[in-house]
């Protein structure tokens, strides 16, 4: 009869421990993106991540990376990013609930059609926010904890942080290639030039390179992302940029 007892105090603590350890994690996430409005972050676990797969892969490390000013970026870079990726960055509050659900419901018709031969082409629906919350602190694993983990993220992000900031940071960390991050690599990169000296050809045909840099990097020259550097060009004039 004294076991019941013991076993739910026992039950208990651990339940209390286990929520003692998400909010201090949660808290910790918080204290980072603070510091961030005035710290410039050094890594992210993507790029960490990356760095070891380079290392374990290729035994060799080939890294582009330096950070600029958002000033130092041009406005055609900035433009053309909002206009490829998050249209409605400056009105939303880091999550676009219409494209969550467009792209989750065309996933869902990607998996019933799939087969072992033919896996499902995912897409996503996330912000610049959402990306950059990901890329900051989280796997590239899809779950429901780790998307409402980054639900999170993102809404403190965009609690703690200007629009200004978040594309700031966004521009400096993402991915452009293998071993390849930031606006200023990428532009030196592929362009020979600065960042901020991308005209609007430039600058789209980078931005359209985004959703799987690793593949486009291949292909450069290729008529398809001529095509969709055009499209973006088009809407650059109608987004806002904070």
């Amino acid at each position: 009869m004294s076991q019941g007892p013991a076993w739910r105090r026992q039950t208990l603590r651990v339940l209390a421990l286990l929520a003692l350890c998400t909010v201090s994690l949660q808290v910790y996430f918080v204290g980072r993106i603070a510091l961030m409005a005035v710290v410039d972050p050094g890594s992210t676990t993507f790029q960490r991540s990356e760095i070891w797969r380079l290392l374990t892969e290729k035994h060799q490390v080939a890294w582009g990376q330096e950070w600029v000013d958002a000033e130092q970026v041009s406005p055609n870079l900035r433009r053309a990013v909002i206009a490829s990726e998050d249209a409605g960055f400056v009105e939303h509050f880091g999550v676009e609930w219409d494209a969550v659900e467009q792209a989750w419901n065309r996933n869902q018709r990607a998996e019933s059609r799939a087969t072992p031969k033919r896996p499902p082409k995912v897409v996503g629906g996330s912000t610049i926010s959402q990306q950059l919350a990901k890329n900051l602190f989280l796997s590239g694993e899809r779950t429901l904890p780790r998307k409402a983990q980054e639900l999170v993220l993102t809404l403190a992000l965009e609690t703690l942080l200007s629009k200004h900031r978040i594309l700031e940071i966004y521009l400096n960390h993402v991915e452009w290639g293998e071993g390849l991050f930031g606006a200023q690599a990428a532009s030196r990169y592929y362009f020979r030039r600065d960042a901020s000296r991308l005209d609007p050809y430039q600058a789209a045909r980078l931005a359209v390179m985004l959703p799987a840099p690793k593949r486009f990097e291949r292909q450069m020259g290729s008529a398809h992302l001529a095509a969709r550097a055009a499209t973006v060009q088009a809407r650059m004039a109608s987004v806002a940029t904070p």
